[in-house]
């Protein structure tokens, strides 16, 4: 769960929050506890913003000006820079409820020299509440397993028996036509 906590502030598109739900499904089998899997996410999470950050800090205006993030327009660029010129250090706490943005925060965070331990003490706090509401979503999950099983294998049988109703439907109809029009030239 750190590695891929971690992981995630640098390669957003990762499965980071799904990780961590399953790691509270096993809180809720009672495989692990609660504060084991509540740190290692928020500690590999933090760390992974503050090298974001120190990344922004360092080559920013580098990296942005020599276009080799060709994807991110300079008009993303001045937008980002004034919400933290407008909304400064709150843009950190609600970054990490919004998947997606978590690298391009922190690194834009460096380029805009907000203070590091203020950053790195704010992305502590915020990913530890957003990763206590995800081992805490997985550890309901983890205690009902069973049921949501039952109910997961009841749609799946309901949803095979109208797809192969519908497959015959088709079928039928294909034969039918296809005997009319023998029968019929």
């Amino acid at each position: 769960m750190f590695g891929i906590a971690f992981i995630e502030n640098i390669f957003p598109p990762s499965p980071s929050d799904m990780i961590i739900v399953f790691g509270g499904s096993l809180v809720g089998m009672g495989i692990v506890g609660f504060a084991e899997p509540l740190l290692f996410a928020t500690v590999g999470s933090t760390l992974g913003f503050v090298v974001m950050y120190k990344i922004g800090d360092w080559f920013g205006v580098h990296i942005l000006e020599s276009g080799k993030i060709s994807f991110i327009p300079v008009e993303s660029v001045k937008k980002a820079e004034a919400w933290f010129q407008k909304y400064g250090y709150w843009v950190i706490v609600a970054n990490r409820f919004l998947a997606g943005t978590r690298a391009v925060v922190s690194f834009f965070a460096g380029m805009s020299e907000l203070k590091l331990g203020t950053t790195a003490l704010l992305s502590f706090f915020s990913a530890l509440v957003w990763n206590a509401i995800l081992i805490t979503a997985g550890f309901y999950l983890g205690q009902n397993w069973e049921r949501i099983g039952f109910y997961i294998m009841t749609y799946s049988r309901i949803v095979t028996l109208i797809a192969v109703a519908f497959a015959l439907v088709l079928v039928a109809r294909y034969l039918w036509k296809k005997r009319k029009s023998r029968l019929n030239p």
